[in-house]
């Protein structure tokens, strides 16, 4: 199948892929799209970036339009369920932008806002709607929802799901939907536990599986910048002045290394901006508003802020801290080498986190070549290439009245101001620590307090002992 008119897909989903740019169907959506038509189960394995969104939006909107109802009130027809609030918008945006000439609504919901817009939203009934597990649920106990008449059910994202702990919330919203509907899994790995979640809740699916369990983009350089910990500010630093990193996405394990790192950057002339779960969603829509236009060069995320992230044109991804979670890597470097672009991903990994390293290697079933940057060759990912991608460390300087282990040799040969010929022009250890003897000084005599007397002669000693014991 080389177009989506041979997909079976009607002609206001063909004239909106159109002037949307979109001619030829990716390898997940020419699987997916007449299987969803077919009314299937559907459990695709899918990296994100790799157009997932269109395989299941344009034939749920076919569905919908070609069994046009009313959607039912304070319900919806079709539900998607995101794990993030970045991520539900897009997800909409895509189905708005597809759906144009069908006259189909869309609606999202997600924390962080005022309930009441949703509420009124809801009221009336979608025909799409596009929800995170946490709002949604406090929609269902407050009675404004009322998921009953759904006849399609999507799961977006499932293993970050899995890592944001939402399986619970997602059995409890499954729950409420009817027994007859088609269900539309989506993951770009399969952990054990989103793998038992599928299996109650999907009836006889298709699988779908445009790449291997956990393998990661090839279009995508991945490298390893083995550094001591305190040393990754300075080569961030040192990395920001290559021209090439026009639009670079950099991850932390929290929200507060997230903001420091983009506070760091800043100090040193380099347009960033942090978006995390602590931030408003007005600060995280201008920050991602910002990185789309490239007004800011840099945004700096956590790994549930940046499941939303769908911009084009990241050059890099470089990883300050490694995931905890192994499978989070393969999230993290697909913000790059969209629609068969190509990218280059760089990993920080400092001495505490090889372990990490290893749990990653072993999931992705790969081994990420190390990078030497002095003299820009790739090394092994071995022990040794530890030592191999660090400067060698300055040679320490001895004090010159240290003789220890030099032996009897001839006493060095004295200049004029009688300090030994080999350190007379030597330059000031710059070394935190190191001895210098100009700075040392004798000690300050120490004031002692006079003696105070006791009242009634002699008998101070025991009037302390008994104020003391008191």
């Amino acid at each position: 199948m080389t177009d989506f008119a041979s997909l079976g897909l009607v002609k206001p989903l063909l004239s909106a892929l159109a002037a949307e740019g979109y001619t030829a169907p990716t390898p997940i959506q020419s699987q997916a799209i007449p299987l969803v038509l077919e009314g299937r189960d559907i459990m695709g394995i899918a990296q994100t970036g790799t157009g997932k969104t269109a395989a299941f939006a344009l034939p749920i909107l076919q569905r919908l339009a070609e069994t046009r109802k009313a959607a039912p009130r304070r319900g919806c027809r079709c539900l998607v369920l995101s794990p993030t609030r970045e991520l539900a918008t897009q997800i909409a945006e895509s189905f708005r932008a597809y759906g144009k000439n069908m006259g189909l609504s869309v609606t999202v919901v997600f924390g962080g806002v005022k309930y009441g817009p949703q509420v009124r939203a809801l009221a009336g009934g979608v025909d799409v709607l596009v929800a995170t597990p946490g709002r949604l649920i406090d929609h269902i106990n407050e009675k404004v929802a009322n998921l009953s008449e759904t006849e399609i059910f999507v799961l977006d994202e499932a293993d970050q799901m899995l890592d944001m702990g939402f399986v619970v919330p997602i059995r409890r919203i499954a729950k409420t939907l009817p027994q007859q509907r088609q269900n539309l899994f989506f993951s770009a790995t399969m952990p054990a536990e989103i793998g038992k979640l599928a299996g109650e809740l999907l009836k006889n699916p298709a699988k779908v599986s445009v790449t291997p369990q956990a393998t990661t983009v090839e279009k995508i350089d991945q490298k390893i910048l083995f550094i001591e910990q305190g040393r990754k500010r300075a080569l961030l630093a040192e990395l920001m002045d290559d021209g090439a990193m026009k639009r670079v996405l950099i991850f932390t394990r929290t929200k507060r290394g997230a903001d420091r790192v983009a506070k760091q950057l800043g100090t040193i002339g380099v347009e960033a901006a942090a978006i995390h779960g602590d931030k408003s969603q007005g600060q995280r829509e201008r920050s991602l508003a910002a990185f789309k236009t490239g007004d800011v060069r840099v945004l700096v995320a956590t790994d549930i802020a940046a499941r939303g992230i769908d911009v084009d044109g990241v050059t890099h991804v470089i990883q300050y801290e490694l995931p905890n979670v192994p499978e989070a890597y393969v999230h993290r470097i697909g913000r790059t080498a969209r629609a068969g672009t190509s990218g280059s991903a760089i990993s920080f990994v400092s001495d505490d986190e090889r372990n990490l390293l290893r749990d990653i290697q072993k999931v992705t079933r790969q081994t990420i070549p190390s990078w030497d940057r002095r003299n820009d060759r790739v090394l092994g990912s071995s022990e040794a290439a530890f030592k191999a991608a660090e400067p060698p460390a300055a040679p320490r300087e001895r004090d010159p009245r240290d003789t220890r282990g030099r032996g009897r040799g001839p006493a060095p040969k004295r200049d004029d101001h009688g300090a030994g010929k080999h350190f007379a022009n030597a330059p000031r250890p710059q070394r935190s620590g190191a001895y210098d003897p100009a700075a040392e000084k004798a000690p300050a005599a120490v004031k002692r307090k006079p003696r105070r007397r006791s009242r009634g002669g002699g008998g101070g000693q025991g009037q302390g002992r008994q104020r003391a014991s008191a």
